[in-house]
């Protein structure tokens, strides 16, 4: 299979394909005499299981040790456990974060007039909040505290 052929098959762009590669996370693929990539069906299946990885947010370098565990027959689970469990806080900690965001803007939206008005709790806010400060802990998010 040429690369198009294995973007179709596997579900990876071509252009994803010579990414992961590059990163090592697939084998280079024999090559035609014209340089052209020959992709065979276990490269198609490394490939499936690298976007699986992916949709399931992992991480290259957690890919990486994944596929070492998937080609290692003498692997132990507990391996691959500790790498989802691992992923699984990763990704719990992303959430609160992002319910965290969305709690602010919700406070914020909720301040602001709406209508031909110029003022914004919510460009006051970009403008003169801090990085990394708590969206509560704002000067115009008073009261946000309350909703958590």
């Amino acid at each position: 299979m040429n690369i198009g052929e294995a973007a179709t098959a596997s579900g990876v762009s071509a252009k994803m394909i010579r990414y992961y590669e590059q990163a090592g996370l697939i084998a280079a693929p024999a090559r035609t005499m014209s340089g052209y990539r020959v992709y065979s069906e276990n490269d198609i299946h490394a490939l499936r299981f690298v976007r699986r990885a992916r949709d399931l947010g992992f991480t290259v370098e957690q890919i990486g040790e994944l596929m070492q565990l998937w080609h290692d027959r003498s692997r132990a689970s507990a391996d691959v456990k500790r790498i989802a469990l691992e992923h699984v806080k990763v990704l719990e900690a992303k959430r609160r974060e992002i319910e965290d965001m969305a709690k602010a803007l919700k406070h914020l939206a909720a301040h602001c007039h709406g209508d031909t008005r110029p003022d914004c709790p919510i460009i006051d806010d970009l403008a003169h909040g801090k990085a990394g400060e708590d969206p509560g802990a704002s000067h115009l998010g008073r009261g946000f505290e309350r909703l958590r």
